[in-house]
């Protein structure tokens, strides 16, 4: 189904559509290249309407829901243009410079947006809370694991409280026996990944704190967060697993990294030290 065009498969079933349905299609009709950029929530509120709505409009389109909404949606938008493009300014016709400085440019994009998207409060408190946590669990799933991942091999090379599940049974699992004095740091680019949504659901109800890494300010798994740290990449929906939005996100976890390096510097660096004597024998 996300071979369809969108606009036709919209219009030939408008007359059939409920009033909150046609203020969904309007805005999409309207706002197409906005769309593949905005959560579910962030459309709801453009539509004034529930994310239920959006929800139901999806499925009465014959799809399985939001996300593949934006695929069909950004496959729609692609066939419509004259020369078609890989993803973002990326064009079959760029030369390997073009090639090379649009990548350039757009990772220095993302990393100057999220930049601009810090809270030095909100930065500082989740510091606060890493430093008095009894243990900090890092989530993440499909290339959002990756990045969970390598915050864990980042931290632990400092501290030996840092965890992360590979599994999603061992990470709702782990979620399920956290408590009000430990960390879930959740990560997800569109904060509408129900795995991930099922784990701030149960690290929520044993009071744990919640600190989200997400694109979106408003997004199902914003509305569990404690502490929401923003990442400033635009990914579409067929560019899943974008560096640039993976070097935003580490670039927010170094910065976590780093001041809580300074507040623990004591122990940080005795450990440091002893985590690389541990593998200096690995070394040619």
């Amino acid at each position: 189904m996300t071979n369809i065009d969108i606009f036709a498969h919209i219009h030939s079933r408008y007359n059939s559509f409920t009033n909150t349905e046609k203020k969904a299609a309007d805005y999409i009709l309207e706002h197409p290249k906005e769309v593949l950029y905005m959560s579910i929530t962030d459309l709801a509120d453009a539509c004034n309407v529930g994310e239920s709505s959006v929800s139901r409009f999806c499925k009465t389109l014959d799809l399985k829901g939001y996300q593949e909404f934006k695929i069909a949606l950004a496959h729609s938008i692609s066939q419509g243009e004259e020369t078609p493009q890989i993803s973002g300014q990326i064009t079959m016709q760029d030369t390997v410079f073009e090639l090379a400085s649009k990548i350039l440019s757009t990772n220095i994009s993302a990393l100057t947006e999220t930049f601009n998207l810090i809270h030095e409060q909100d930065l500082s408190r989740a510091v606060d809370h890493f430093t008095r946590a009894h243990r900090i669990h890092f989530f993440g799933v499909g290339a959002s694991f990756m990045t969970a991942m390598e915050a864990k091999n980042k931290f632990l090379r400092i501290t030996n409280k840092t965890e992360c599940q590979m599994d999603t049974h061992l990470q709702i699992m782990s979620a399920a026996l956290l408590t009000e004095k430990d960390v879930a740091v959740l990560i997800s680019y569109s904060g509408s990944t129900k795995d991930t949504i099922d784990v701030a659901k149960a690290a929520k109800e044993q009071g744990a704190t919640i600190i989200a890494i997400t694109r979106f300010a408003k997004s199902p798994l914003t509305s569990f967060a404690d502490i929401t740290l923003l990442c400033g990449a635009n990914e579409g929906p067929l560019q899943g697993g974008s560096l640039s939005a993976k070097i935003s996100q580490l670039y927010l976890l170094d910065l976590l990294y780093t001041e809580y390096f300074k507040r623990t510097y004591k122990e940080s660096i005795r450990n440091k030290e002893s985590t690389a004597q541990a593998v200096i024998e690995k070394m040619l």
